[in-house]
């Protein structure tokens, strides 16, 4: 069987001294805020300009689980991937890598909002498949 996979979107994440709690290591907090930020960041690389500037994304759901700590020197990178939209929606992995070792795994949602209408948005098809290429009909077999 013929599978496509998505492209997988690196971005590299600044470890910041605010990043850092009480324990010595990155906040848990702070894993939210990069999960955003790697996500954005994935819909501006690949989405049009003109898209860009019509839709906004709005989390709806995260689900993290930590492998490992973060520190203030690590070099860290996230690794993003989305693996489906339906409807107005998209679901993303993102995995926090220091290197090899994975430090997170996040499964996340998001909804795509009408910058015009602040409403949920479907994007066109065509849009669509600038993020996902699409399954060959041999694959679906």
């Amino acid at each position: 069987m013929i599978v496509s996979k998505p492209p997988e979107h690196l971005f590299a994440i600044a470890v910041d001294p605010a990043d850092i709690d009480f324990m010595g290591h990155v906040n848990n907090a702070s894993y939210l805020k990069w999960v955003q930020d790697a996500v954005v960041d994935h819909w501006r690389a690949f989405a049009p300009v003109e898209a860009v500037k019509q839709y906004l994304w709005v989390a709806t759901n995260h689900n993290i689980t930590y492998r490992r700590p973060t520190f203030i020197d690590d070099a860290v990178i996230a690794h993003v991937v989305l693996e489906k939209v339906q409807g107005a929606r998209a679901f993303y992995e993102t995995i926090i890598k220091r290197g090899e070792e994975v430090l997170a795994e996040v499964k996340s949602s998001w909804c795509c909002i009408d910058v015009d209408t602040m409403r949920p948005a479907r994007l066109a098809r065509e849009l669509v498949e600038k993020f996902l290429p699409p399954v060959p009909a041999e694959a679906t077999l």
